[in-house]
């Protein structure tokens, strides 16, 4: 194969690449009527209505209002305190939480559920959860099994309270107009379903692990280009991810506030929401890289899956993971903008034959690697 085929190949992969990633994220921020399809995150922003939402997502947020229903798998489903749903709430999710209004009925398998003293649920409450805690107004029935069931003090059960829980706990100010009884029925499967914590978490997982073997396929020498770069100069590379995630905003809320750049920061805002997906699958993998180097091996597949598994596992540890997936994030958003920026530089720069180099060459071939080098390395 020419060297003008492989990079007419290539090209073709990225345009690709570009063209999945930026429709499965356009459908991540809700601005039109209906949100459909699958992203890293829906959000329904404050001030912006839409007829429902229909995704399958690492979290669903609704902060605006929805007209319809809401329904989807996510690793969150969070309706916030100025959030509005005028139908109901239904899905699987890691977590799911109530602050706002619902209309309709709330049906959710989760690991937990909150419906918090914010909340209002014009409907039926229907949940299996290894936690529950209600402690808002729902003006219908509630039916849980869960390991662990909270009735707070601030809970108004229009209607019955039923459940089946291995702990169980009212609290003397809870008021239930139904009363509240024991079904073992429920823990018989009658039932809604329970949903393991696990499952949010695992689906976080592959969706990074698929974007990051994406990365990796298409890109090798940048990619390891950026892997060098976290291990050669860590603190300039931390500091330039901390610039970009704070002026990022920023600058989007200066294009914003003219009428002509409103399109172009909500093309900016998919971007960086994209970049700093993209910035979090790199550090990980970076860092992974690095770990082995130092016990002596050096291969790619096994270091993107080493830094992936190992923070999702130590994404479980309170605070002290999160602040290691936060770090681990810097480095990557800082070290993917030196990169792009060198790329960049690169394709601007005038190559041996006065000619521009394109931007497929310059973003994977910038380095001086060989097309023969790339294409063995890290096996």
């Amino acid at each position: 194969m020419s060297l003008s085929s492989r990079t007419a190949g290539r090209r073709g992969l990225v345009a690709i690449l570009v063209a999945v990633l930026l429709l499965s994220t356009v459908t991540g921020v809700a601005a039109a009527q209906s949100v459909q399809g699958a992203s890293a995150t829906v959000v329904v922003e404050e001030g912006r209505t839409v007829s429902s939402v229909d995704a399958l997502a690492g979290s669903i947020v609704i902060r605006g209002t929805v007209t319809g229903d809401v329904s989807g798998a996510a690793g969150t489903i969070h309706v916030a305190e100025d959030g509005r749903v005028e139908g109901s709430v239904s899905g699987a999710a890691g977590d799911v939480r109530i602050d706002g209004s619902v209309g309709g009925d709330v049906i959710a398998g989760s690991g937990h559920v909150r419906v918090t003293e914010t909340a209002t649920i014009g409907g039926d409450v229907a949940v299996g959860a290894e936690y529950v805690r209600i402690d808002g107004r729902v003006d219908g029935d509630v039916r849980v099994g869960a390991e662990r069931i909270v009735l707070g003090p601030n809970a108004n059960i229009g209607g019955e309270f039923r459940y089946t829980a291995a702990e169980f706990t009212r609290d003397p100010a809870a008021t239930v107009a139904g009363g509240v009884a024991e079904d073992t029925d429920l823990r018989d499967g009658g039932g809604p379903f329970r949903l393991p914590n696990w499952v949010g978490w695992g689906y976080g997982l592959l969706a990074n692990l698929l974007l990051g073997a994406i990365l990796l396929v298409l890109f090798p020498a940048f990619s390891a280009r950026l892997a060098g770069r976290v291990s050669t100069e860590p603190a300039r590379t931390g500091g330039v991810g901390l610039l970009t995630l704070a002026g990022g905003p920023i600058l989007l809320t200066l294009i914003a506030l003219t009428i002509v750049g409103i399109p172009l920061a909500v093309l900016g805002a998919i971007a960086f929401g994209l970049a700093i997906w993209v910035g979090v699958v790199y550090g990980q993998y970076a860092v992974g890289a690095w770990l082995l180097r130092r016990a002596g091996r050096d291969h790619r597949w096994l270091a993107l899956v080493a830094g992936l598994v190992g923070f999702a596992v130590l994404d479980l540890i309170p605070v002290f993971g999160g602040l290691l997936v936060f770090g681990a994030l810097l480095l990557g958003l800082g070290a993917l903008a030196l990169e792009l920026r060198n790329s960049f530089r690169t394709r601007r720069r005038p190559g041996p034959s006065d000619r521009q180099t394109t931007f497929a060459e310059s973003f994977d071939g910038a380095g001086g690697e060989s097309s023969t080098e790339r294409a063995t390395e890290g096996e």
